[in-house]
Parts: structure tokens; sequence; C-alpha cells
């Protein structure tokens, strides 16, 4: 790719003594002489170069990635940069556009973004502005008058000002080195925010020959990453940098709420966490809230307990979100209650804690909210709030019809799986920063246990779950799914495994089955997280409709069937109730831990259980081995429960797998027949 010139002195004030910077940069950006054959003092100027520059912007260090991004655009021409939140993308064009000779592009959805940004480069005496739809006619024609006499070296535009013949002209006439794509994932269909808009730019890459690009977003997977290299016709040998995701000082934890009058309580432990309490000066916190109702309500209930809050959504006029914006950046202040349009190129460093009252639609969309918290490095928290009713509320907004038409069914199934994999996020059994650093394939900076997540936390109280009594429970509340299959919703499903009288499984014959009451120890809450659990494996899903009904999977039955294996961390319910059992001593412990486990038999069920204990004896003896390894008591005990009548029912039972079903199943189930048969 042609490299373009580079200017001499170009900054105004206080950057204007750093001709010697451009110059520096002019020399490594020319041809190598080749009786230069120092590498390292080359590389050693670099450094320099970068170091002033970075001194130039006020900073002292840069932060992971963006020295790198910045020596692979200036040398290679092109990068697309993956950085989080508050990761430092915009200095890597900033910074680069001020010794490049020529006017560099910016596009920006983020109205926002776009004049904090230019009004933070005139501060250091860099000449920039933007055009947007908030500026009048008269006062786009001069800017763009001035862009054209080589006034500015960054120009902020929104995508729809590349619609504009006019303006697609002025750039030919431009001298443009360098296009910065910034949220670049919009350009991606199968993105969490794709923007129809964001189509034309790959247009105006192959307008603008010579040019180098920069394409930057928070938050693509690697085949969105594919995507936007595709559509910008950059070429899938283009550099990638992908650094910066790791926040060791950001606390990560996720709360679940019953009802929705435990929410408030959870909230303000939050915020006195963080914040102290209303006028402490401890700095501010974001609530992102699903809905404008909540918000209202939410900004409402604050203000009553004393803090200066302010609401953000669409629902509410340009200027009074203007308002609650200047407010929050002037740090005057404390908290901000606002839908997902809160926050894009909001630069406030003391953001003590973020919360999300209910879950939003991706981990792409999560983290780039909940990284708004503690970019000045200090401990911060993120706290995210879930209910029973998330999953499928989500599903069912995912479907909503808009403007009388029904959404494309692959977009939906694909926004879906975005939201199931946030969910597998939360219902996660390990560190929950590792957990992001995998999805967005950081590996890099894996951290091992951040220490500080409440995943993190509670692994160092608990041992490691018992896989045969997390595959017996999976396999029993699938069961139940399947009973209902395509009739019910998942209430009804916790309902029947709970064995709890319900007029609707009475009038289907439910209340007739034998899963009927199978997990009827537990509670009917907690059979209803493990059901959830389940939806975010992808062993069960909803139908469409505005009531929707649960049914297997293919995976899901064949996790039933135990012909895959169940990797799941149970619900906190259970397993702290079996952590009790354990922590005790002596008989109390052990017959604690029985107590979770074993089933109360009625007298017929007394009698299969012996009649099971003999048979097992018979086989133990043949074999010359313990009876414990044909069966355990707990095994016979819920084989009793069970009464199966074929080998895949027979694996619903604790302890029995495909090759004990193929050993001894045949026996099994024919003393089961056989003791139906005989009169009670």
């Amino acid at each position: 790719m042609a490299q373009q010139a580079l200017s001499g002195p170009v900054f105004d004030g206080r950057l204007a003594c750093n001709g010697l910077w451009a110059w520096s940069i002019q020399r490594l950006m020319e041809p190598p002489d080749p009786s230069e054959t120092d590498s390292s003092a080359n590389s050693e100027s670099i450094d320099a170069l970068l170091a002033r520059g970075l001194e130039n912007f006020g900073f002292s260090s840069f932060r992971p990635g963006q020295s790198e991004a910045i020596r692979e655009l200036l040398e290679g021409g092109r990068l697309l940069l993956v950085a989080p939140t508050g990761g430092g993308k915009s200095l890597c064009y900033q910074l680069p556009a001020t010794v490049l000779s020529g006017t560099t592009l910016v596009v920006s959805p983020l109205i926002a973004l776009m004049h904090d940004q230019v009004r933070g480069l005139e501060a250091l005496g860099v000449s920039a502005t933007y055009l947007a739809s908030t500026l009048s006619s008269a006062q786009i024609r001069q800017r763009m008058a001035k862009m054209a006499a080589g006034d500015y070296k960054l120009v902020y535009v929104a995508p729809e000002r590349l619609t504009y013949p006019g303006f697609r002209a002025l750039l030919q006439d431009c001298e443009i080195p360098l296009l910065a794509i910034d949220e670049a994932h919009c350009i991606s269909e199968w993105g969490h925010d794709f923007r129809p808009e964001y189509m034309q730019i790959g247009e105006l890459v192959a307008q603008l020959k010579g040019t180098r690009v920069l394409a930057c977003t928070a938050t693509a997977t690697p085949v969105v990453r594919d995507e936007i290299l595709l559509r910008l016709g950059l070429g899938s040998d283009t550099p990638q940098v992908l650094k910066g995701f790791a926040r060791p000082n950001l606390s990560l934890s996720v709360a679940e709420y019953g009802a929705r009058s435990e929410r408030p309580g959870l909230v303000d432990a939050m915020l006195t966490k963080a914040l102290g309490g209303p006028g402490r000066g401890r700095g501010s916190a974001i609530i992102y809230s699903p809905t404008r109702k909540f918000t209202d309500e939410e900004c409402a209930r604050l203000e009553a307990e004393g803090w200066t809050a302010g609401a953000y959504h669409a629902g509410l006029s340009s200027k009074c979100r203007e308002q609650v914006q200047q407010r929050f950046s002037a740090g005057t202040m404390e908290i901000v209650v606002a839908t997902n349009a809160f926050g894009m190129g909001i630069d406030r460093a003391d953001v003590r804690a973020v919360i999300h009252l209910a879950p939003p639609g991706s981990i792409e969309s999560y983290y780039q909210e909940v990284g708004r918290a503690g970019r000045d490095g200090d401990d911060a928290w993120g706290l995210l709030l879930t209910t029973a009713g998330d999953v499928p509320l989500r599903r069912r907004l995912l479907e909503r019809e808009n403007d009388g038409r029904a959404p494309d069914p692959e977009v939906v199934e694909h926004k879906w799986n975005l939201f199931l994999e946030l969910m597998r996020w939360v219902e996660g059994g390990t560190c929950r920063h590792d957990g992001i650093l995998r999805y967005f394939g950081d590996d890099a900076e894996i951290l091992r246990g951040c220490g500080r997540c409440d995943l993190c936390l509670s692994l160092d109280d608990e041992g490691g779950e018992d896989i045969e009594v997390v595959s017996l429970l999976v396999r029993k509340a699938l069961s139940g799914v399947a009973r209902i299959h395509g009739r019910f919703g998942l209430g009804a499903a916790a309902v029947l495994l709970k064995g709890k009288a319900d007029e609707r499984l009475q009038r289907a014959g439910l209340d007739e089955v034998r899963t009927f009451g199978i997990l009827a120890e537990s509670s009917e809450e907690w059979i209803l997280r493990l059901l959830r659990r389940c939806v975010t494996a992808g062993w069960v899903t909803f139908s469409s409709g505005d009531r929707p009904v649960v049914s297997l999977t293919r995976e899901g039955k064949l996790v039933m069937a135990g012909e895959l294996p169940v990797r799941m961390v149970l619900p906190p319910e259970l397993r702290g109730k079996r952590k009790e059992g354990r922590a005790g001593s002596g008989a109390a412990g052990r017959s604690g831990a029985r107590a979770q486990q074993e089933v109360v038999l009625d007298e017929a069920g007394m009698r299969l259980f012996e009649r099971l204990r003999a048979f097992r004896l018979r086989e133990s003896q043949e074999a010359g081995v313990p009876p414990y390894r044909v069966a355990s008591d707990r095994t016979l005990r819920e084989l009793v429960l069970l009464k199966p009548r074929t080998l895949q029912d027979l694996q619903l039972a604790h302890g029995i797998g495909p090759a004990k079903a193929e050993q001894y199943g045949e026996g099994f189930l024919a003393e089961i027949s056989a003791a139906s048969d005989v009169p009670s």
C-alpha cells in the first residue's frame, strides 16, 4: 500500500514544537538505506517516537496493544484493532493522524463521542471537527469548506454522511492519509449491533486508494472479525491486534433474585459497597435497565434515597438526555439509570460500579457496558441481576414483529444464540474474567482466575461437583421436559418434576407419569434454575409465540439418554446443601449428606427395593465382585422411584451409564417388570 507523506510541524499551541517528532516518522516511513544495518537503533527510534507522542497526549504509558497497533498501522497501512471499551482505541488513530500529512477521516456512529473527542483534541492544540445531523446546514458547509482547504487534522463523520454525493466528491479532492472506522462490528450482519449504513464503507475504502485503514471495535468475536475484513475489502492477511480485555481491577458478579421486591436490596448493597452512600464523593455509577418504565421507576427510587440521579432513554427529549449526559460527565450527578442508549463516548474515569437490572443481549454488549467502570485503574464492580423470566422474555422480544413484519428467523436464531452465550457465562462455573477472555479469543491475557469475581471467591470455598450427581439430576430434569414436550413452558416442567398439584398437568394426565415428582426433594425454585441451565447448555429450547413452550433439542435427547456427557455446575442451592453435609463430622455429617441424596420409600417401594437387592447380590456373586460394584443403595432407590421400562430410562438413575446398562440392565428391567405384575 502506498504511504502518504508526513507533514512538518503539525501542532498548534503546546504541540507546535514537535517538528523533530514528525521528521522522525518521515525518516522511519522512507525505504531504509541499505548502508544502515543497525536494526536495533531503528527500532529504538520508533520507540522514542511513540514515547514522545504519548507524552504529547498527556499519558505516561501505553495501554496493552496501543504501541503495537500504531506501529503496525504506520508501517503496514491496514489493521483491525479489537480492544474493550476504555482500552484506548482512539489514541491509535489520533496519534498517527497528528503526524501524517493531510486530514484523517474517522467514521463513527456516536455523535456524543465525536463531540467529546473533538473537544479533547482542540484542548491539545490539534485542529479537528465533526459533521453530524445536529449541525445546521450553514455549519456543515463551513466545516466542509475548511476541510477542503486542509485546515483539519481529523474530521469525524457519521456513516450516513457517506451517502451524500457532495461529501464523497469532497473526499476525492482531499488528502486522506488514514481512514479510521470506529465501532467496526456494526458492519457485520452477525454482530450484535448491525447498522445497514455501515455497508457502504467498503466502497469508500476502494475509492480512497493508498489510504491507510484502521478498523476499531470493542466487541468482535473471530467470525465477526472475519466479516469486517471481508466487507471492508482488506483481505484475510490484514494484521489483527487483540489486546486489553483483561480488567483485573473490575470485580464481576451475578445475582439471581426471585420476587421483584428483592431487586432494590441488591442494587443498594452494591451502591453502598462501591460509593459508600449518597454525597460521599467516591465516584459514580451507571445502572442499565431493560425498559424505559423500569428506568424511570429506579431513578425515582434512588432520588428518594438521597442520590443525585438522572434517567436516560429514548423516550425523553434530546435536551433532557443531553443535560443528563453533561451533568454526569461533569461530575455533578452520581448515578445515571439508563437503557443501553447511554454511555457511548462517555469517558468518566471514576465510575465505580455498573449494574445491570437484567441481562443485555450478548456478551459483547455486556462487556462494552460494564467496561465503563474502573477506567482509572482503581477498584470497581460490575453486578448483573437476573431472574427466572429473563430467558423466555428475551425469546419473546426477539420474535416480536416490527412494523407488522416478522423478523428473519435466521437473524432471530443468531441473536438468540448470542443471548445464550451470555446466559452460559452467567450460569458458568469458572472465573468470570477468563470466560470473557476466552469468548473474545484473547488467550494471551487469560488470568487463570481473577480472584475477585463471585465465582472465584466461591470456588475458594467449595470443592468440585460430583459428576454422577450432576449427571443424574440433569437427566431427571430433561426427562421432565420430555414429558411436556411442546405443550407447556419451563414453569410447568418444574412443577411436574417437583410433583406439585397442578390443574394443567392433571388435565393432560401428566400427574400420572413416572417422572412426576422425580425431583420432589428439591425446591421448585431450584428445579427451575436447573432447567434454565439446561436451556443455556443447548439441551432445551423454546418454541415461538407469545407463550413459548419448551422441548428437548437433539443434544438434549442424547444427554438424557446418557450418550453425551454432562458438564454443568449445579445451581447454588443444592451445592450449598451438599456442602453442609460434607462439612459435618461423624454420623451427623454423613446422615446429613444421605438426607439430600436418598428417597423415602413407601411399603410397596420397599418391597421392590428388596427385590432389587436380591438381584444385585446374585449378580455380584456370579461376577465375584462386591455388591456396590453392581449398584449402590442409592441407585436401587432411584430405580424404585423411576420404574424404568427401557434401557434408556434406566440410565436416568444415579450411577448407571451405558456400560452398566448393557451389563445389568436387562436383569434390572426384568425384576421391575415382574414386581409390577405381583399383587400388592
